[in-house]
C-alpha cells in the first residue's frame, strides 16, 4: 500500500479539521499506515492558534489528541496531497474555487460522503453550540474516517 495524504479543512482549523486530523492520526497509528495527516482552514482567522480548548477536551475523553496549531489552506496542498477532505459544503465550495488546476479537483471531496453508520450532509460546527456538539463532531468523524480508510484500503488492494 503506497502512503497517502490527507488534508482535512474546515473553516478557521480550531474544532472540525484538528478533531478529523487527530482521529485519522489514531487510526493510521492502530493499523500501521505510512500515510500523512494535516488539517486547514479556509479562512486564516485563527492561523497559529492551537485547537478550540472544547475540542481539545472531548478529543481527550475518547482517546484523541490534538496537536495541531491552524493554518490557512494554500495552493501547494493541493499537489501535496492525495486526499482534500472538507467538513462541510461551504468548505467544499470554496476549496474548489481556489483549486489551481481542475485536474486536481478530484482530490477534493465532502468527508461525510464517507460515513457507513448513518448519512449527513456534513460535519455541523460546534464552535457556537454546547458540549454535545463537540462530542456528535467526533461521533461523525470516527464513522467517516473509518469509511475513507476502507474505501483507500480496497482501492488499494486492487492496484
Amino acid at each position: 500500500m503506497k502512503s497517502q495524504k490527507l488534508l482535512f479543512v474546515c473553516l478557521g482549523n480550531i474544532c472540525r479539521s484538528p478533531t478529523a486530523e487527530a482521529v485519522a492520526a489514531h487510526l493510521i497509528r492502530q493499523k500501521d499506515l505510512p500515510w500523512v495527516v494535516d488539517s486547514a482552514g479556509t479562512s486564516g482567522a485563527h492561523d497559529g492558534e492551537t485547537s478550540d480548548p472544547r475540542s481539545i477536551l472531548h478529543a481527550q475523553r475518547r482517546g484523541y489528541e490534538l496537536t495541531s496549531i491552524s493554518r490557512q489552506i494554500r495552493e501547494s496542498d493541493f499537489y501535496d496531497f492525495d486526499w482534500i477532505l472538507a467538513m462541510d459544503r461551504s468548505n467544499l465550495d470554496f476549496i474548489k474555487r481556489i483549486c489551481p488546476d481542475a485536474s486536481l479537483l478530484s482530490k477534493v471531496s465532502l468527508i461525510t460522503d464517507y460515513c457507513s453508520e448513518k448519512s449527513y450532509q456534513g460535519v455541523p460546527d460546534p464552535y457556537y453550540g454546547g458540549a454535545e456538539g463537540f462530542d456528535e463532531v467526533i461521533d461523525i468523524l470516527e464513522d467517516a474516517i473509518e469509511g475513507l480508510f476502507e474505501k483507500v484500503l480496497d482501492y488499494g488492494d486492487k492496484t
